[in-house]
């Protein structure tokens, strides 16, 4: 039971909110451009978004454990992995077993869509499949690669891919949510990396943090969210987002505040989580605005 409970600990549940959300926006704009609406195919859609999120995270707990990085991370609500592993070491093999378990799946779902939709889908589909099995061992030891790929992941793959399986047009809709989706995936990774720095150094990795330094990460962070919040307004300027989509602007003062007492917090483990929490927040918010807001 234990290990069990280590297994399902090891995927992170309370992460894998930003899934739904990223696949949620391009199914919405599916379904605004009047494409016949499958609940079987929505639903897998958000199902193997899902799956592959679970299957990063379960890879990442069992490198993490297996490099021992693990055992000299301070975890925060926010950073650090689960500690699943750590707590439960004859859980590993369960772990790696549930990743490659949840990894099959995402690839059967897949291979339905690409039975159904054609080649179309098998470009997102491999970059999807090499994301989740290269983050944590290779793309890590790239500044640019880490910083990049969580948001390529969050972005085209799920909101372009989303698309292609229902069928639907990849427009200018779509196009500019993943890339709000890469902003904001690509800005919450890296924030989170913060707390994680020198134990990261320990075991080889060479993210942003690390190579540049901490100060440096809290001055692309805003750049990042302004880049965000930017793209909403072009949406709106050109009609390519429907004007109740504005209202995702509203989180823009949370991110201000992130965006200002970060540089201030990085000393500071008690309020250097309040920002990542408030982060959190500030993503989650914005992305639930968007997909309702595009919703028909």
């Amino acid at each position: 039971m234990a290990e069990s409970a280590a297994v399902i600990r090891a995927s992170r549940p309370n992460f894998l909110i930003l899934a739904p959300l990223c696949a949620g926006l391009g199914i919405a704009v599916a379904w605004r451009q009047g494409e016949p609406e499958s609940l079987v195919d929505t639903l897998l859609v958000l199902l193997g978004a899902v799956l592959a999120h679970a299957a990063v995270n379960l890879f990442n707990e069992y490198e993490d454990f297996l490099s021992g990085l693990d055992r000299i991370t301070r975890r925060t609500p926010f950073s650090g992995g689960s500690g699943a592993l750590p707590r439960h070491p004859s859980a590993a093999n369960k772990v790696l077993a549930a990743a490659l378990a949840t990894l099959g799946l995402v690839i059967t779902i897949g291979l339905y869509f690409l039975w159904l939709r054609g080649m179309s889908m098998l470009l997102v589909g491999v970059v999807g499949v090499l994301l989740i099995l290269t983050y944590t061992r290779w793309l890590t030891r790239s500044p640019l690669l880490c910083l990049l790929a969580p948001g390529l992941g969050f972005g085209p793959v799920m909101v372009l891919g989303a698309l292609i399986a229902l069928g639907a047009r990849i427009d200018a809709t779509g196009i500019l949510v993943s890339l709000i989706s890469l902003f904001l995936a690509s800005e919450l990774l890296l924030i989170n990396q913060i707390p994680d720095a020198e134990a990261d150094r320990t075991v080889g990795r060479r993210h942003l943090v690390v190579t540049r330094g901490r100060a440096a990460a809290a001055r692309l962070v805003p750049v990042l969210l302004v880049a965000n919040y930017l793209a909403i307004v072009l949406g709106l300027l050109t009609g390519w987002l429907p004007p109740i989509t504005g209202f995702a602007l509203l989180t823009a003062p949370l991110a201000f505040w992130v965006s200002r007492h970060l540089a201030h917090a990085l000393d500071q483990p008690d309020r250097l989580n309040a920002v990542l929490g408030a982060n959190v927040a500030t993503l989650l918010a914005t992305l639930a605005l968007l997909v309702i807001g595009l919703w028909p």
